[in-house]
């Protein structure tokens, strides 16, 4: 039997009770609704107004054109679950504990949406979740809460691609405990219930909507119909593909594997331009549906207090140094969009060029709610650069990958931040560090780290990291169980657990 997706959203309602204020409820409708827009291995540089050559975001023009674009945006784990998980508690990895796509979220860990409940918010999850592998347990700090296991699937049928498995018995949605099919396009079909959602929820009580997409994820998969939109536009290959002087030897080495690319998913045949077709075609969706929660909240009687962020959970290389993928702390795969539209709060076309992170999402809003950060979060509060405050703002920023068993290519890197310089240290592997002028060097061509002229320099960064690892607590390594040999060895089918779905091995290259 097949459900729209009102009825679903109705019926859930119904067993939940999520959208009744009970009698003893405190009513507040003062503070601002929140609507936090997610999506996943979004490039900083993949919108319109950012000078693409073809790709067309005109809702994301729309939001950097009448509110706030954050040109330095960092994330400071460039993988999905710690990310994710930086985002929801404002920690670094090293603290929350999220440090690989598998092991699942410390039920201790308190994340921003709770906080909200508490300052008497109504809040919905609706989308991809990616922390703890194939969990797709209850939310935390959340009212309502739809979801689905690990990465999900463009279309239920898998049609679109030949890469794409389609869903087993155990996938679809899972709806505050109760599951439902997929039926559409899964940016789309988000979106619908999410818009459900809003018009659903007490307009008594503010709300948090955390809308997250699996969308623009690898494999890409366009809508139907974006299929074919740019597949006569080309690639211009960045500057640092072909530049491998003086570059660490696993990043060399790297380049014929699964992320680099000249070997790109072990496809002998792959098309780093056709791939990247496909990238902006997908996103086309995503920029269409952000437009139609921008126009729910015009057409609602909710635009005076409605604060809408779109963001990217980390970016993507398409060639930059020779690789595809992220994990990296190269910039195609730390930086990511950050807008703010908020109509009547925040100054139209205004930009901000101070280094925001993804864990100063969590501090941010519950500032905006009026609500005390916690001291356990390592993230501060951009509420005053919104507000067009000059304040005296971070200059250094932290960065952290763990080695991963699955993708061993990669090796446990730390880097520091700070505005014009940028020093990469490497873990565990007998290589070159790095250590870049970003404002002379804004692709990261030319590695000073054996520079006579910058030795002083990178001595005070490398003294820098330690100290800030230091203060966050991060200078002793989170080592976590694996879970259950889920790796790609030359037979995975040998060491394949049974709980696993096919779908999973097939995207790691089997």
């Amino acid at each position: 039997m097949k459900y729209s997706i009102p009825a679903i959203f109705f019926f859930i309602s119904l067993l939940s009770g999520c959208n009744h204020l009970e009698s003893n409820e405190q009513v507040v409708t003062t503070l601002p609704n929140i609507i936090f827009f997610l999506t996943d291995d979004h490039r900083f540089d993949a919108m319109g107004f950012m000078g693409h050559p073809f790709l067309e975001t005109p809702n994301m023009d729309r939001m950097a054109n009448e509110g706030i674009h954050f040109n330095r945006a960092i994330v400071t784990t460039s993988l999905c679950s710690p990310s994710r998980a930086s985002i929801l508690s404002g920690m670094y990895a090293h603290n929350h504990g999220v440090v690989d796509n598998y092991n699942p979220v410390d039920p201790g860990l308190k994340f921003f949406p709770e906080y909200l409940q508490e300052a008497g918010y109504n809040t919905a999850f609706v989308g991809k979740w990616h922390m703890g592998g194939e969990s797709d347990d209850p939310r935390l700090g959340f009212d309502y809460w739809l979801s689905f296991k690990g990465q999900g699937t463009y279309w239920a049928d898998g049609h679109g691609t030949s890469r794409e498995v389609p869903q087993t018995s155990m996938d679809g949605y899972n709806i505050n405990g109760k599951r439902f099919p997929q039926q559409g396009y899964i940016t789309d079909e988000l979106t619908d219930y999410a818009l459900d959602w809003l018009k659903n929820t007490s307009k008594e009580k503010p709300f948090m909507l955390y809308l997250s997409h699996k969308a623009v994820h690898s494999d890409f998969v366009a809508a139907d119909r974006h299929i074919g939109r740019y597949k006569d536009r080309q690639l211009k290959y960045p500057e640092s593909m072909g530049n491998q002087k003086e570059k660490p030897m696993w990043l060399t080495n790297q380049r014929n594997s699964r992320h680099g690319a000249d070997f790109a998913y072990n496809l002998p045949d792959f098309d780093l331009s056709v791939y990247y077709q496909r990238y902006c075609e997908t996103l086309l969706a995503v920029d269409e549906n952000l437009g139609r929660i921008i126009k729910w909240v015009e057409e609602s009687d909710q635009l005076d207090n409605t604060m809408i962020v779109y963001m990217g959970d980390n970016g993507f290389q398409f060639g930059e140094q020779g690789l595809i993928d992220k994990r990296t702390a190269y910039e195609a795969s730390v930086k990511v969009p950050l807008l703010v539209w908020w109509p009547g709060k925040v100054k139209n076309s205004m930009i901000i060029n101070e280094m925001v992170a993804n864990i100063d999402i969590a501090p941010t809003l519950l500032d905006i709610a009026g609500i005390s950060i916690p001291e356990n979060m390592d993230g501060q509060s951009f509420k005053p650069l919104l507000e067009g405050e000059k304040i005296d703002w971070r200059k250094e920023l932290l960065y952290e990958y763990y080695w991963e068993r699955n993708y061993p290519y990669t090796p446990t890197t730390h880097a520091l931040l700070t505005n014009r310089y940028k020093f990469i240290r490497y873990h565990g592997i007998w290589d070159l560090d790095e250590f870049y002028d970003l404002k002379l060097d804004p692709n990261e061509t030319t590695n000073l780290i054996n520079d006579e002229k910058h030795q002083e320099l990178i001595s005070n960064h490398r003294n820098s990291l330690f100290k800030l690892l230091g203060k966050t607590h991060g200078n002793s390594m989170p080592l976590l169980p694996d879970k259950g040999n889920v790796y790609p060895l030359r037979n995975p089918e040998k060491s394949k657990p049974a709980d696993f779905p096919d779908s999973f091995y097939y995207r790691l290259g089997k």
